[in-house]
């Protein structure tokens, strides 16, 4: 296993020494592969200004610790969010109402159904730059390649707009399946279907409670993409751009 606890100014990959052989690459899909564009802070304040109120890209920013806290509840009570649209719903509801009061706006005139429908169009939504290279290098190594996630249904269609369907021969969605990370039977549904072992598969994704430390009790080797650097004293391997992905997986 790559060293552990890389601070802050190591952020780089160590390659895997030793006999292991991976057959099959997991993604995470938020903030692993797909984000909101331009970013989640951006487009929101650009939301709200256009409904009227001034607030920064920046002052999203510094609050968006009320989203990771509600992640961080929901993971602790094994509260299935995404696994119907109505959940779903009320859920990042009650994400955007506790996100208001945080910035002092009012919820009026439906500004948080606004809000929420903006996060699940589409069109608001791009790849990080470095995924389809990366995929393309797994790809051409002979890996097998998944998605595994807590989204809605609707990350397939995402998917499939954003022309990276055929790169995953297996698609774990907890909004299809009624399961959710950390769940490990949504791990174990992932390895099945590929057809592959825990042991020969690597998990790649942005937070330790919810892919890290779950994957990793699955048996599969764990890769914490910390691409806005918040995990600065990550216990597993570390990367910060899926460009050191192959070199962490000894490709």
């Amino acid at each position: 296993m790559p060293k552990r606890g890389q601070g802050r100014g190591e952020p780089g990959p160590v390659a895997i020494i030793g006999p292991v052989r991976f057959e099959a690459v997991f993604f995470d899909a938020g903030e692993t592969l797909v984000h909101p564009h331009p970013t989640f802070a951006e487009l929101f304040s650009r939301i709200l200004k256009r409904e009227g109120f001034d607030v920064e890209p920046e002052t999203i920013t510094e609050r968006i610790h009320v989203v990771f806290d509600r992640f961080r509840e929901a993971a602790r009570t094994k509260e299935l969010w995404t696994t119907t649209p109505e959940k779903s719903q009320r859920f990042w509801h009650d994400v955007y109402a506790i996100f208001f009061r945080e910035i002092g706006i009012p919820d009026s005139n439906g500004l948080i159904d606004t809000v929420y429908r903006e996060f699940t169009d589409l069109a608001n939504y791009s790849l990080f730059d470095d995924v389809v290279p990366v995929l393309g290098k797994l790809r051409d190594a002979g890996l097998k390649l998944g998605v595994v996630s807590n989204f809605e249904e609707w990350l397939e269609r995402l998917l499939a707009r954003l022309g990276v369907t055929g790169f995953f021969d297996v698609r774990v969605i907890s909004g299809i399946e009624g399961l959710e990370k950390p769940d490990p039977r949504i791990f174990r549904l992932a390895v099945e279907r590929a057809d592959v072992t825990p042991e020969r598969s690597a998990y790649v994704g942005d937070n330790p409670e919810f892919d890290v430390d779950p994957a990793a009790a699955a048996g599969m080797f764990p890769v914490l993409l910390d691409r806005r650097e918040r995990f600065p004293d990550a216990t597993a391997a570390r990367i910060t751009t899926l460009d050191d992905l192959p070199a962490v997986l000894g490709l």
